[in-house]
């Protein structure tokens, strides 16, 4: 299984929001690239970003600094937020990112995640955010009245190559992820699952290991508050 120390850009800082309130954060002194830095020296291979300004105004805020953190540190990015169209999409590629992260727009319109599997395969992750088991979008600021298990279903066979799930409630509260409903997810999506939001301990990343067709597990605030050490969390990946 994958581990995915995440990074969340807000005014070029490291943040972490509670529940996904933007007036709710806190700011961390190390800068994205050193946080990278400090991950790549750890031995990690994956990094989950997510542009917050960008997701916030519907563009790719953020990209100069993503693009810096891939050339420098070799990494395996996934980046989420602010992407809206195949030119963004493509831009991100084209500097060497991983997989390009689909919310709002593949919600909002189910075409264009198609068209976007079909013209950049193996290239889109599919991330579906809730609350109560609904959908949000729009940085989180919006709910839909859509399930997220039913919009799955309708955009299953797609041809995206990762969902990324993730509990907006639980998400920045170290409360441990919602495991039932992740393997609700995993037990009918066509593509291997990265489970997010409240990881508190290792025992959540050993536990995240059992399930089936979990890919991965993202790790934010726990890491930065200190209640998971990198060093315990490179072992876990190892074993």
């Amino acid at each position: 299984m994958k581990i995915f120390p995440a990074i969340d850009i807000k005014d070029k800082k490291c943040v972490r929001l509670i529940k996904g309130r933007f007036d709710n954060k806190t700011e961390y002194k190390m800068s994205p690239s050193e946080q990278a830095e400090e991950y790549k020296d750890y031995g990690f291979k994956n990094l989950h970003i997510v542009d917050l300004d960008g997701a916030l105004k519907g563009e790719t805020i953020n990209f100069e600094i993503i693009e810096d953190i891939v050339n420098k540190y070799n990494l395996e990015v996934e980046i989420g937020g602010g992407i809206r169209n195949f030119d963004s999409i493509k831009r991100y590629i084209d500097v060497g990112v991983e997989k390009v992260i689909l919310g709002s727009a593949a919600i909002k319109n189910k075409d264009f995640l198609m068209k976007a599997c079909k013209k950049f395969p193996d290239k889109v992750a599919l991330g579906l955010d809730a609350r109560n088991e609904y959908l949000s979008v729009s940085g989180w600021m919006k709910n839909s009245n859509i399930k997220i298990l039913d919009f799955l279903r309708e955009v299953n066979d797609y041809g995206f190559s990762r969902l990324i799930y993730t509990d907006i409630n639980r998400d920045g509260t170290k409360q441990s992820p919602n495991f039932e409903v992740t393997q609700k997810v995993a037990q009918i999506s066509n593509s291997s699952v990265v489970m997010s939001g409240g990881v508190s301990s290792i025992d959540d990343v050993k536990k995240a290991k059992k399930l089936k067709n979990i890919e991965g597990i993202i790790v934010g605030k726990a890491i930065y508050d200190g209640d998971i050490k990198l060093s315990d969390l490179i072992k876990e990946l190892n074993n």
